[in-house]
């Protein structure tokens, strides 16, 4: 069979061809954020992947109390700034202010 179509040449190229698409398609799922597989399907790290939602649970429920809190915080200056007392102690102290500029 010399000369035919299945040389060693072409069983070459094929299997370098193979592995460079597997790689690329392999560079492609992580980028993407893909976990990385087994050839079985199975997350090579599953570990670090619960690890992982473990720590952003965490951070969210840090995030949601500040959320609270400056929520509050806001509440607190707008009750203030919308208080008619607030309003009568500004104007006092702009007259002061236009007294002291006379």
């Amino acid at each position: 069979m010399q000369g035919g179509i299945l040389t060693p040449e072409v069983f070459a190229i094929v299997g370098v061809a193979g592995m460079a698409a597997w790689v690329l398609t392999t560079w492609m799922r992580i980028k993407a954020g893909y976990p990385l597989e087994s050839g079985w399907g199975k997350a090579l790290y599953p570990k670090d992947s619960e690890e992982r939602v473990k720590l952003l649970t965490q951070e969210n429920a840090q995030l949601r109390a500040e959320l609270g809190s400056i929520k509050d915080r806001l509440g607190n200056v707008e009750r203030i700034v919308t208080d008619s007392g607030y309003s009568l102690t500004h104007e006092i102290e702009s007259l002061r202010d236009k007294q002291e500029a006379n």
